[in-house]
């Protein structure tokens, strides 16, 4: 779970790449680093993350089983709200008891 900052959005093939800004980790298992590339596997534009925008992310580190491919997924129907200063509250509070 990240906020992050929408900086670029590309179609590859049937998926979507978006390059985003880490602006604040709230839970992780994998370190982020300021720069990620946040993948989704369709090309609808769906979630509809616009470019500039900021979102509270909740994505998950995909490594397929030859272990060539580490990426960080965001699923058909993840996790992906505006951010806003409540919605960072509610889940630095909710981070703290899970």
């Amino acid at each position: 779970v990240f906020h992050g900052r929408i900086l670029a959005r590309r179609v590859v093939g049937q998926e979507t790449r978006y390059e985003v800004e880490v602006k604040a980790p709230y839970r992780h298992r994998f370190p982020l680093v300021s720069r990620e590339y946040l993948w989704v596997p369709n090309t609808c534009g769906c979630p509809p993350l616009r470019e500039g925008g900021e979102y509270l992310l909740m994505a998950r580190r995909h490594v397929n089983h030859e272990h060539t491919l580490n990426r960080i997924l965001l699923q058909d129907g993840g996790y992906a709200r505006p951010w806003t200063p409540r919605e960072a509250r509610l889940v630095r509070e909710a981070a703290r008891h899970c």
